[in-house]
């Protein structure tokens, strides 16, 4: 039997899962995978990113290496499909044959246009490089330092962390009305506001920057904050510029369009990941992804047709020292809704649970506080 290739464009923690999967399933090699990865090194875990700043290299950060039956090319970027010949063209003149192509092509940073935002002391924080940047650019001054992260998310608040190991004075900037808008409603916001506080991060949230000048940033009202340092960190756009040239559907906000199965109109193209918009709609986290890779490679192998979905479960954050928690209806816009709220001053911690009109399902959760070990 003739043996099928695979290509995969991206070799991100999913791109990985989505290889790891097929490998360990395929039980008569029926698949030839080529991996092309634009950075130049091998997968590796992006959500422990901020722990470079602290001790681990790179090299603990990596995933597996797969096996001999996959052909991982770094250092390579996909820049063309071509549908009809079912090949992809790389950046260095390379074209590949496929039987099925998996675009995991992730997400960029996005940085807001203001001006001053490509000053030589900006930063994104998305890679292992852009850390290795922003560590060399922290210590090469005065402990205590001023530095500014744009964004107040997640990793927003992971880099103002990052800055404070290497020793400067964050300031973190958030154009919403409370830090991690999408995980915590308003009473968790103000908490984790305090908590960030207390721990020397300065927080400013419904603040728009809008410039950034050699030694400080601007912000709408007036504000000044002094900066030696600026990272962008707000929010990622999906990596789909390679659909225009092959004719394939993006979502309205970007992404490549697939149905259920994650696959485009072409059947055989899929999209996983930040890059893939589910009927329409991305999503920015990393567990649906590695559950989307994990499907696709059973689709590949006839193992399973049954559609993808959000289950929209708890997000479970640890930052700063901090747990974060939410998932669902979290502001109870469900009509009928009922909300109970936990405030544990002493304990600097806060709950909140939100029911169905029937009081018996649970539509929504929120909790802030010290994080347990």
């Amino acid at each position: 039997m003739r043996r099928r290739t695979l290509v995969v464009a991206g070799y991100g923690p999913v791109g990985h899962r989505l290889v790891t999967e097929l490998r360990t399933l395929d039980r008569t090699d029926g698949w030839r995978v080529v991996v092309l990865g634009e950075e130049p090194r091998g997968a590796y875990d992006r959500v422990a990113l901020s722990s470079l700043v602290s001790g681990p290299t790179p090299a603990d950060l990596a995933l597996p290496a797969p096996d001999s039956l996959v052909d991982v090319r770094l250092s390579t970027t996909v820049t063309g499909i071509d549908r009809e010949r079912r090949t992809v063209r790389c950046a260095d003149g390379t074209r590949l044959g496929y039987d099925a192509l998996v675009l995991a092509t992730g997400s960029r940073p996005f940085v807001p246009p203001v001006p001053g935002h490509d000053r030589p002391h900006c930063f994104t924080y998305r890679t292992v490089e852009d850390v290795d940047a922003i560590r060399a650019a922290a210590r090469a001054g005065r402990p205590g330092r001023p530095g500014v992260v744009i964004g107040g998310g997640l990793l927003g608040l992971e880099a103002a962390g990052a800055l404070r190991h290497l020793g400067m004075r964050p300031h973190v900037v958030e154009a919403a009305p409370r830090l991690m808008p999408l995980q915590v409603d308003a009473g968790g916001g103000r908490l984790l506001a305090s908590l960030v506080r207390d721990l020397g991060v300065e927080v400013h949230c419904g603040a728009t920057t809008v410039s950034v000048e050699a030694d400080r940033v601007r912000l709408a009202d007036g504000t000044e904050i002094e900066a030696d340092l600026v990272v962008f960190s707000a929010g990622i756009r999906p990596r789909d510029e390679l659909a225009a040239g092959a004719g394939l559907a993006t979502g309205e906000r970007g992404g490549f369009l697939v149905d259920d199965r994650l696959r485009t109109a072409d059947e055989r193209i899929w999209a996983v990941g930040e890059c893939a918009a589910v009927e329409g709609r991305c999503h920015g986290l990393v567990a649906p992804g590695l559950r989307m890779a994990a499907s696709v490679a059973r689709q590949l192998l006839g193992l399973e047709r049954t559609p993808f979905t959000d289950s929209g479960g708890p997000t479970r954050l640890k930052l700063l020292g901090i747990g974060v928690s939410g998932f669902g209806d979290i502001h109870a816009r469900t009509e009928g809704a009922i909300e109970f709220r936990e405030a544990d001053r002493a304990g600097r911690r806060y709950r909140k649970l939100v029911l169905a009109p029937d009081g018996r399902t649970v539509l929504g959760r929120v909790e802030v506080g010290a994080a347990g070990p």
